[in-house]
C-alpha cells in the first residue's frame, strides 16, 4: 500500500489533491453556504492518514450526541478506502452549515498547532459579524441559519474560549456583558490579524525584486543580484550597531542622517517576525568557517502496519468499521501515539549508532598508516553495520573535521620526542586491532522481553514509575554517553560552566587541568572562549600559589596550540582583566603577559603587550602588580627584536626606576636593566647610546641643582648606571683581541670568590651574561695578560670606557656637593663596583693615575689656590673611599694612608675648608675595618709640628668615635686627645673638647669617663681658661649635645653645676656681644637637658638657679627667650613646692611638669617663633648608644 507523507507532498500530489477538491465543490449546491476550499491547498490530508484526536472534553457542541456521529463519520471517512479523499475543508464546511460551531472551533485549534491552518476557518473566525446576536426574540430551534446568522446562547457554558466564564450564568441573555466578551474576541483577532499583515509584508519586501530579474541573475552566476530592500535596512541596522558600539558615534550621526526613512532604534523596523542576525563582528568571525557538509536529502515515508503490533492489539477489522465507540477511539489514539515513541526512540537510537560508527571511522583513519587498509575498513563497516549501503559510503568518505591548528596541537597525545615514536605506533596499530575487533563482533544490543502479555500503555505506565528525569540539561547530559573523543570535549564544554561555580574557592584550581585541556581541544570557537574566561575568573582572588597554577596551565596551552590562537584566544582574556577591581586578578595578567612573551607572534610582543603593561605601569596603584609588570617587560625586552622600541624601553626603565615603591625599584635592578641592557648589547648600543644617554641626565641634573640638587633622581639614574656595570664588562670581554682564543678544554683554574661584587640578581651576574663561569675563567685569564704585558690597542671597548667613560665620570664627581652624604656615599660605591669588576689591574694602571693626575698633591703647590681647589670638592672622598678601598692589601693600606695624611696636611697649611675630608671620614668610619686606619691618619697629625694639622685631628676624632669599640677608644683615641691637650696651643686644646664629649656620650667605662671628666673639669676651673671664650662657648655647645644622652650621675655631678656657674658668670659679663653669645648657648643648653630626669636635690641647687640666671639675661637681651625662660621657671617651682608638701612621686623631670595644656602650647608657639639654631633640641631625643 502506498503511503505519503502529508507535510511533504510533491508538485503531483498538490494537483490531484486540488483537482480532488474541485470536484467534490462542483458536486455540492450553491446554496449550501460554504464555500469550497480554494485551490492549491498543500493541507488536505490524504485518504490513509492518521486520524485526529476525538475532542477534548473541555469544549463541548451545541449537541452532544451529534457532535460525536460527526467525528466518527469524519473518521470512518478518514480511515476509508484510498480511492476516496474527503479534505479537511470539505468537513470544515460540514461543522459549519450545521451550526457545529464549537467542535469547527476544535477542529481550528487542532489544524494551528499542527501548523495546518484551514483559510475557510481562519476567515470565519475572523470575522466578528458571524457572532453578533440580533435583539428580540430568539429564533426558532427548527430555523436553519447559515453560518453568518445569529447564534442562540448555549446554556451556562460560553461558545468562545476568550470569555470570562465568571460573568455568566444560566439565567437569561445579558446582552451588555456578552457585547464585552464579543468585543474582547474581536481584539484579539485584530492583533492577530494585525501580526499576519506585518509577516505578509516582511514576505512581500523580500520578493521585491520581479521573478524575471531573479531569473537571469540565477543563469548567469557573474552578474550580481542587487541587494533587495529588506537586506538593505538589514545592514544599515547592522552597519550603524557596529559604529556604535565601537565608539564611533559622530559616524553613526552621518549614517542615520544619510538614511533618515529607517529607524534603528528598534530592529521591527527593519522587517517584522524577522530574527535578528549576529553583530557584524561574529558574521566576519563566522564567514571563513567551513561549512557543513552537503548531503542529498530524500523524502522518506513511513507506514505503520497494525498487524505487526505487538499482541496484534487491534485487529485490522476494526479498522474497517464505520461505527466505533469512543472508548475504542481512544485505545486506537493511545496505540498509535505509543507506536510514534517506540518509532523515536528507534530513530534516535539508530541516529547514535551512525554517529558512533563515523566517529569510529574517523579514529581508524588517524590511526591506520595504510590508506589501502582504511578503505578496506570503511567497506566492512559500511558493508556489516549500515542498511543503506549508500548512506554508509558517505559516512565513510567524510573528509576529518579540520583541527584547531593542527601544527602545533596533536590530539591523538603523540610527543613530539623522536624516541617515543616505536611505542606509541606500536599502541596504535594494537588500538586499531581492538577497534576492529569490536566493531565487527559487536553483537546488537538485545534484552529479554517479559512473556507476560501487558498492553504498551500500561508498561509505558508502569515505567514511568521509575524516576528517570531527561527533560532537564543535567538529565540531558546524563542520558547522553560520550562515545568518542570529540563528543568528549563537547559535554565537557557544556558541563564545566555549570561545574566550576559549584566547586569551593580553595579546591577551584584542581579543575585547571580539565578547564585547559577541554579549551586545547574544543571544536567550537565560543566555546573555547567561554572555557578561557572560566579559567582566568576562576579564583575570585587567587593567591601565590594559584596563581602560579594557573600560569603553568597558560604555557602549557600556548605551547600546545601555537602562537595564532594565544594571540586570539588567551590574550584577549588578559585586557578584560587589565582594570579588574582586584589586584590579584590584575597581577594575574601582568604575570601572564611575561609567561605568554615567549609564545606570541613577534609584532604581538612589540606593539600590544608592550602597550599593555605600559599602561599598567603607569595606571595601577598596587605595588606588587606593578613589580609584576617590570619583571614582564624584562621578558619582553629578552624576546623582542624591533630596534624602533630601544627609546620606548629607556622610557619605560627611567619611569619604573622613579617609582615610589621600594619593591618595584628593586625588580627594576634586578631583572629589567639586565635584560634590557642584554639587547641593547645586542643592538651594539650599550656604549654607544644607554650609557651616554644616563650620563648626560646626571650631567643635566648637576647644572640645574647647584644650589639645591636633586639628590632622589640623581640615585635613579647612578642605580641604573650601577646596574649597567657588568654588562658593560660582558661586552668588553666578548669584544677583545683575545676572545677567539679563549679554550674551555685543559685545566681552568677558579674564580676566587671575591673576584666581582656580589650581583644583586642572577642575570647580573658576568658568568651568566658570558655563558659559563668556565668561559668567564679562561677570559679573565687573557684579560690580565692582555692588559699587563699587550695594553689596549685595538681593543675599542675597553678603550671607550677609559677615554671617555672615566673622565666623564671623574668630571661628574668633581661637580657634586662634597656636604651631600647621599651623594658622596652613591659615587662612592659606583667606582668601588665599577673597580672591583674591572679587575685590580686595571684599577691601578687605568683609574688610578687618572684621579692622581686630577688631584695633584705635591707639597710644592700648597699655596696655590688654583691646585687647591680639586681638593675641597667631592672628588676627594670618592677616590679615598671607592677606589684605594677596593682591595685591602697591605700596599692597598699605605696606599690610603698617605693619601688621607696628605689631604689632611695641604688643607689644614693652606687654611682650605675641611668639608672633603670630613666626608672621607665620615664614609669610611661607618666602617669599623678602617678604624684602625684611621687612628694611624690622626696620630699622624697630633705629632705633626703645625698646629694647624693638629687641630684638625682633634676635630677628626670626632668624626670617628661614634661607632668605635671602648677598647680602642681607650687604648688610642683618648691618649691622643690627652696628648693634644698637653700642648701650648688654646685652638688646639679647644678643638679637643667636642670629641671629649662624644667619649661621655657613647663610652660607659668608668675609669675613661673619670680621665674624660678630669681633662674637661681642668678647663673650667684652671684659671688659665677664665678668659677663654670661645672655650667656655664650645664647652656649653657640647654639654647641651652629649647631656641628654651621658650617664645621669655624669649630668647630675658635673654637667648641671658648671652650667649653672658659666650663667652666673655671665650675668657679670661687661661684652654684651659675648653676653648674647653664652646667653643663647646657655638657651639651647637647658632647653636640651630640660627634658631629661633631673632629681629634686639638684633642680634645687642647680637647675632653678642657672635658669634664674639665664632669664636675668635674657630680659634685657632677648625678651622671646624670656617668656619661655619664665614659664619654665614657674613650672619647675610648681612642682618642687608640690613634692615639699608631700607629693608621693619621687624624682620628675621638668618636661613632665608642663602638663598644663595652657603653659605646653606657650612653650611650643614660643619655641616657633625663636630665630635660633634647633640642632641642640634635635639631639636631644636621639636614644643612648
Amino acid at each position: 500500500m502506498a503511503s505519503v507523507n502529508p507535510f511533504n507532498l510533491s508538485d503531483s500530489d498538490e494537483e490531484a489533491e486540488r483537482r480532488h477538491s474541485e470536484t467534490i465543490d462542483t458536486e455540492r449546491s450553491p446554496s449550501d453556504g460554504a464555500p469550497g476550499p480554494p485551490p492549491g491547498n498543500p493541507f488536505s490530508p490524504p485518504a490513509d492518514a492518521e486520524p485526529p484526536p476525538p475532542l477534548s472534553s473541555n469544549r463541548t457542541s451545541p449537541s452532544g450526541g451529534e457532535g460525536i456521529s460527526v467525528s466518527a463519520t469524519a473518521i470512518s471517512a478518514m480511515a476509508g478506502s484510498a480511492e476516496t479523499r474527503i479534505s479537511v475543508d470539505v468537513i470544515a464546511a460540514q461543522l459549519l452549515r450545521d451550526q457545529y460551531i464549537l467542535t469547527a472551533l476544535e477542529l481550528h485549534t487542532e489544524l494551528l498547532e499542527a501548523g495546518r491552518e484551514l483559510p475557510r476557518l481562519r476567515d470565519y473566525f475572523s470575522n466578528p459579524g458571524n457572532f453578533e446576536r440580533q435583539s428580540g426574540t430568539p429564533p426558532a430551534k427548527d430555523q436553519a441559519l447559515g453560518p453568518g446568522g445569529p447564534l442562540n446562547r448555549a446554556g451556562s457554558i460560553s461558545t468562545l474560549d476568550s470569555l470570562d466564564f465568571a460573568r455568566y450564568s444560566d439565567d437569561g441573555n445579558r446582552e451588555s456583558d456578552e457585547r464585552v466578551a464579543v468585543l474582547e474576541f474581536e481584539l484579539r483577532k485584530a492583533k492577530e490579524t494585525i501580526q499576519a499583515l506585518r509577516a505578509n509584508l516582511t514576505q512581500a519586501a523580500e520578493s521585491e525584486v520581479p521573478s524575471q530579474e531573479r531569473k537571469n541573475f540565477k543563469s548567469s552566476p557573474e552578474i550580481q543580484e542587487p541587494i533587495r530592500p529588506l537586506e538593505k535596512r538589514a545592514l544599515n541596522f547592522l552597519v550603524n550597531e557596529y559604529l556604535l558600539k565601537n565608539e564611533m558615534k559622530l559616524s553613526s550621526i552621518t549614517f542615520s542622517d544619510e538614511n533618515d526613512e529607517q529607524d534603528f532604534e528598534v530592529w521591527d523596523d527593519v522587517g517584522l517576525n524577522i530574527p535578528k542576525p549576529p553583530d557584524l563582528l561574529q558574521l566576519y568571525r563566522n564567514c571563513g568557517a567551513p561549512s557543513p557538509l552537503s548531503r542529498d536529502m530524500v523524502d522518506v515515508a513511513v507506514e505503520v502496519d497494525f498487524g505487526d503490533l505487538p499482541g496484534n492489539c487491534i485487529a485490522p477489522e476494526t479498522l474497517k468499521k464505520p461505527d466505533l465507540s469512543q472508548q475504542q477511539q481512544a485505545e486506537l489514539v493511545q496505540e498509535l501515539e505509543y507506536q510514534i515513541s517506540l518509532l523515536n526512540n528507534e530513530k534516535e537510537s539508530l541516529a547514535e549508532q551512525i554517529k558512533k560508527l563515523q566517529s569510529e571511522i574517523q579514529t581508524l583513519k588517524r590511526t591506520v598508516s595504510s590508506p589501502p587498509s582504511t578503505e578496506r575498513l570503511s567497506l566492512d563497516l559500511g558493508s556489516e553495520n549500515t542498511p543503506n549501503p549508500s548512506s554508509a559510503n558517505t559516512s565513510s568518505s567524510d573528509p576529518l573535521p579540520p583541527s584547531d591548528n593542527g601544527q602545533y596541537l596533536d590530539i591523538r597525545g603523540v610527543s613530539e620526542s623522536d624516541n617515543s615514536k616505536p611505542p606509541i605506533t606500536q599502541n596504535t596499530s594494537q588500538t586499531h586491532n581492538e577497534i576492529h575487533n569490536t566493531l565487527n563482533k559487536r553483537p546488537p544490543v538485545q534484552f529479554d522481553q517479559p512473556n507476560i502479555k501487558l498492553s504498551p500503555a500500561f508498561q509505558q505506565a508502569l515505567l514511568s514509575f521509575c524516576r528517570m528525569c531527561s527533560d532537564s540539561r543535567l538529565g540531558a547530559e546524563v542520558s547522553r554517553i560520550a562515545d568518542s573523543e570529540q563528543s568528549v570535549m563537547l559535554m565537557l564544554g557544556r558541563c564545566l560552566p555549570h561545574i566550576v561555580p559549584n566547586v569551593l574557592l580553595a579546591k577551584r584550581e584542581e579543575l585547571i587541568p580539565l578547564i585547559l585541556c577541554t579549551a586545547c581541544l574544543h571544536p567550537e570557537p565560543k566555546e573555547r572562549d567561554q572555557l578561557l574566561h572560566i579559567l582566568f575568573n576562576l579564583i575570585k582572588r587567587p593567591d601565590d600559589e594559584q596563581r602560579q597554577m594557573i600560569l603553568t596551565g597558560c604555557v602549557a596551552f600556548a605551547r600546545h596550540v601555537g602562537p595564532t590562537r594565544v594571540e586570539a584566544e588567551l590574550l584577549p582574556q588578559c585586557w578584560e582583566q587589565i582594570n579588574h577591581k582586584y589586584p590579584e586578578r590584575r597581577l594575574l595578567v601582568a604575570e601572564a603577559c611575561g609567561a605568554l612573551a615567549p609564545y606570541l607572534p613577534k609584532e604581538i610582543r612589540s606593539s600590544l603587550v608592550l602597550s599593555m603593561l605600559q599602561q599598567m605601569l603607569a595606571d595601577d596603584k598596587a605595588d606588587m602588580v606593578r613589580e609584576a609588570v617590570v619583571k614582564s617587560l624584562a621578558i619582553i625586552m629578552g624576546y623582542i627584536d624591533d630596534p624602533d622600541k630601544y627609546s620606548q624601553g629607556f622610557e619605560l626603565m627611567l619611569l619604573s626606576l622613579g617609582d615610589p615603591s621600594e619593591r618595584v625599584v628593586s625588580a627594576v635592578h634586578q631583572v629589567f636593566i639586565p635584560a634590557f641592557a642584554a639587547w641593547t648589547t645586542e643592538l651594539g648600543s650599550l656604549h654607544t647610546a644607554l650609557i651616554p644617554s644616563l650620563l648626560a641626565r646626571i650631567e643635566k641634573l648637576l647644572m640645574q641643582g647647584e644650589h639645591s640638587l636633586d639628590e632622589h633622581k640623581l640615585h635613579v639614574f647612578l642605580s641604573a648606571l650601577q646596574s649597567l656595570i657588568p654588562p658593560l664588562f660582558a661586552v668588553v670581554l666578548q669584544n677583545a683581541p683575545f676572545t677567539s682564543r679563549a679554550k674551555l678544554h685543559g685545566d681552568i683554574p677558579a674564580i676566587e670568590v671575591t673576584r666581582f661584587p656580589r650581583p644583586a640578581s642572577p642575570l647580573q651576574d658576568v658568568a651568566t651574561i658570558i655563558g659559563s663561569r668556565e668561559m668567564l675563567s679562561a677570559l679573565l685569564i687573557l684579560y690580565d695578560h692582555q692588559l699587563e704585558h699587550e695594553g689596549t690597542t685595538g681593543w675599542e671597548s675597553l678603550l671607550w670606557v677609559v677615554n671617555q667613560l672615566l673622565p666623564q665620570l671623574i668630571e661628574i664627581v668633581g661637580r657634586i656637593n662634597v656636604t651631600s652624604s647621599t651623594c658622596v656615599h652613591e659615587f662612592s660605591r659606583f667606582f668601588w663596583r665599577f673597580c672591583r669588576t674591572f679587575g685590580k689591574i686595571f684599577t691601578n694602571t687605568k683609574v688610578k693615575p687618572q684621579f692622581q693626575e686630577i688631584l695633584r698633591l705635591s707639597e710644592e703647590n700648597v699655596d696655590a689656590s688654583a691646585g687647591n681647589g680639586i681638593l675641597t670638592k667631592a672628588t676627594v672622598p670618592i677616590y679615598a673611599t671607592g677606589v684605594l678601598t677596593c682591595y685591602n692589601q697591605e700596599e692597598d693600606r699605605k696606599l690610603l694612608v698617605g693619601f688621607l695624611e696628605d689631604v689632611m696636611t695641604t688643607l689644614s697649611l693652606s687654611h682650605a675648608p675641611l668639608d672633603s675630608l670630613k666626608a672621607a671620614f665620615v664614609e669610611l668610619g661607618a666602617n669599623p675595618v678602617y678604624h684602625e686606619l684611621l687612628l694611624t691618619v690622626l696620630w699622624y697629625g697630633v705629632v705633626h709640628t703645625s698646629a694647624l694639622v693638629r687641630c684638625t685631628a682633634a676635630r677628626m676624632f670626632e668624626l670617628i668615635l661614634r661607632g668605635m669599640s671602648e677598647a680602642l677608644v681607650d687604648r688610642r683615641a683618648a691618649p691622643a686627645l690627652i696628648t693634644l691637650c698637653s700642648g701650648p696651643e688654646f685652638s688646639v686644646r679647644i678643638s679637643t673638647i667636642p670629641a671629649f664629649g662624644t667619649i661621655m656620650e657613647t663610652v660607659t667605662q668608668k675609669e675613661l669617663l673619670e680621665r674624660v671628666k678630669m681633662q674637661l673639669a681642668s678647663f673650667l676651673e684652671d684659671p688659665q681658661y677664665q678668659d677663654q671664650h670661645s672655650l667656655h662657648m664650645e664647652i656649653i655647645r657640647t654639654f647641651g649635645r652629649v647631656g641628654p644622652n651621658a650617664e645621669p650621675r655624669f649630668r647630675d655631678e658635673f654637667v648641671l653645676p658648671h652650667l649653672h656657674k658659666l650663667a652666673l658668670a655671665n650675668n657679670s659679663q661687661t661684652v654684651e656681644s659675648k653676653r648674647i653669645d653664652i646667653a643663647t648657648q646657655l638657651f639651647e643648653a637647658y632647653s636640651a637637658l630640660s627634658c631629661c630626669f633631673i632629681s629634686e636635690e639638684v633642680m634645687v641647687n642647680h637647675f632653678l638657679p642657672g635658669l634664674r640666671c639665664l632669664r636675668a639675661d635674657m630680659e634685657q637681651l632677648s625678651p622671646e627667650h624670656e617668656v619661655i625662660l619664665s614659664s619654665m621657671v614657674k613650672e619647675c617651682e610648681i612642682k618642687v613646692e608640690n613634692r615639699a608638701m608631700g607629693d608621693p612621686q619621687g624624682s620628675a623631670s621638668i618636661a613632665s611638669s608642663l602638663v598644663g595644656e595652657d603653659a605646653k602650647t606657650k612653650f611650643l608657639s614660643k619655641m616657633g617663633q625663636l630665630t635660633t639654631s634647633g640642632a641642640m633640641l634635635a639631639n636631644v631625643f636621639q636614644r643612648k648608644k
